[in-house]
């Protein structure tokens, strides 16, 4: 099987020949590449000559107690990857298994999506640890030489602002869709800033739960949990001299807010068990699709912080406000996927005039995915309609005969559905070709009252 990138390898343990069985065969259909095993023994040995990225633990075993398998799993430090099954009753015993450095645990029988957001939120947990491991070795400088594409009186009105931002060094909210380009705007405020020899360093506040972007943002001290063998530096010990960037940040919990906020109002914060104060001079860049306003109104998110993040405020545009620009990033596009792939396609103009038309509801990154696509895949020399993917076309021409016009909500509906539809149900690769996290996708699909 060819795991996608960003996909997690994953070990089943569980005695329980059924549930294996079905298991297994849901997680691949999903895109993950799953292994497994019906005793503690042989998840050792396939732990030890796989090196899987989540283990699936079941604490009732014939052979061994699941606990036991997870001592192993510690002293060959791999207890972080662990995800502890429990069926019978053993909640106590699962907290023991967290203790012992498990990553979470869930009762069975669990449906494959909750299993699902688990594998991802573990799995993410170990690429940041490893990503912090070389953080902490040295910090190499983000390559923010990438540009930003367009003539629109929109787009130019952007850029405008964005050099009136940059040498302020104040702190900035950056609003807008998803998949206009937020990261890359902060990226430039950052390259055009005082600061630009100085670290850039991103956090995605979606991707992770309270406890773990605590730890990330804040860092620990050694033996502040179980399982924290070692002090860990935060990113905005990190950051210090340069910049920090909060990716999503209306999605952050109220204890972490708060302890933003005095950051914010002191330039000092503590590690996770810790007691010394640790100055920080970091410039702050934070962004969201939300609308922070109305989370202030209904209480989810603080005011004093909105206020303190908001000093300077920039707004994207979404795609479908700067028509004029499509053209020129599908020629910008076309170009560097024609020299990754060594070929010399182009945009034919009825192609071309279904990608002007169409509402790109993913944005920018949209745009993107579609380009690659029709330039890795295409047969022909110049791009036809027919080599457009089916949805797009199809939504290109409801826009097109304005026989139904749409409220912007249901536009993005139907596309996320159809997203959905074309990769046959597999969300791990939706959230993937949208842009999102696989946890921004199941509250989509929740909200549209998808299965």
């Amino acid at each position: 099987m060819n795991l996608e990138p960003g996909s997690p390898r994953v070990l089943l343990v569980d005695d329980d020949d059924t549930f294996r069985q079905v298991m297994s065969s849901e997680l691949s259909q999903r895109g993950y590449e799953v292994t497994s095993a019906a005793t503690g023994g042989a998840a050792l040995d396939q732990a030890v000559a796989t090196r899987p990225d989540v283990i699936l633990l079941d604490l009732r075993l014939p052979d061994m107690e699941g606990i036991q398998v997870l001592q192993d799993l510690r002293q060959r430090d791999l207890a972080g990857s662990v995800i502890v099954l429990t069926g019978h009753g053993t909640i106590d015993t699962a907290i023991q298994a967290i203790r012992l450095g498990a990553q979470d645990f869930l009762e069975k029988p669990s449906p494959i999506e909750k299993v699902e957001m688990a594998i991802r939120k573990t799995y993410e947990h170990q690429r940041l640890q490893e990503r912090q491991r070389v953080l902490e070795d040295g910090y190499s400088l983000p390559q923010v030489g990438l540009q930003l594409i367009g003539r629109s009186s929109a787009f130019l009105k952007l850029r405008q602002t964005i050099d009136r931002i940059a040498p302020t060094d104040s702190t900035t909210l950056i609003l807008g869709e998803t998949g206009v380009g937020k990261e890359m705007v902060a990226k430039l405020l950052h390259a055009l800033s005082p600061r630009k020899e100085r670290p850039f360093v991103v956090v995605d506040c979606a991707a992770l739960h309270e406890d773990l972007l605590l730890s990330e943002i804040f860092g620990h001290e050694k033996g502040a949990f179980t399982g924290a063998s070692r002090q860990k530096h935060g990113l905005f010990e990190v950051a210090d001299t340069g910049t920090l960037f909060l990716d999503e940040v209306g999605d952050t919990s109220p204890k972490i807010q708060a302890q933003l906020l005095r950051v914010l109002e002191t330039g000092r914060f503590r590690r996770l068990g810790g007691t010394t104060e640790i100055a920080t001079d970091v410039r702050l860049i934070s962004a969201t699709n939300r609308d922070l306003s109305a989370s202030v109104s209904r209480g989810h998110f603080r005011e004093d912080l909105f206020f303190r993040l908001s000093t300077m405020t920039l707004e994207i545009p979404p795609l479908r406000e700067r028509v004029e620009d499509i053209g020129v990033l599908v020629d910008h596009f076309t170009r560097h996927f024609n020299a990754r792939f060594s070929l010399a396609k182009r945009f034919g103009p009825d192609a071309l005039g279904i990608l002007l038309r169409y509402g790109w509801p993913g944005n920018v990154r949209e745009l993107v995915h579609v380009v690659e696509q029709v330039v890795a895949l295409g047969d022909k020399e110049e791009i036809q309609p027919e080599d457009l993917p089916r949805a797009l076309r199809a939504a290109s021409r409801g826009l097109s005969g304005r026989t139904e016009r749409l409220p912007l909500e249901e536009v993005k509906r139907r596309h996320v559905l159809s997203v959905l539809e074309s990769v046959r149900g597999n969300k791990v690769e939706a959230a993937r070709i949208l842009g999102v996290s696989a946890r921004n996708l199941y509250r989509l699909l929740e909200k549209y009252g998808a299965p």
